[in-house]
């Protein structure tokens, strides 16, 4: 199963919106998980993927700078069993 969650051509201002947006919301994700967790290796693995997503975001952001035209964006989630 899967869902095209994003598809077509972006200002960069709008490709960067709508990225962080959704950087924020698994940022949020893995906050809720950390706060009602006790395990302290579930805790530093998420913080550790919290500050990649925060990372990968700022190395997006720059490079978007350079973008005149605009970039394509398609986001693709596969569901597997």
């Amino acid at each position: 199963m899967s869902i095209q969650l994003i598809e077509g051509r972006f200002n960069p201002n709008d490709a960067l919106d709508l990225i962080a947006q959704m950087v924020h919301i698994k940022i949020k994700y893995h906050e809720s998980k950390i706060i009602n967790n006790d395990n302290e290796d579930d805790i530093k693995s998420r913080e550790a993927k919290i500050k990649r997503l925060q990372k990968e975001l700022f190395e997006f952001g720059n490079q978007l700078k350079n973008k005149v035209d605009g970039v394509k964006i398609n986001a693709l989630i596969q569901i597997e069993q």
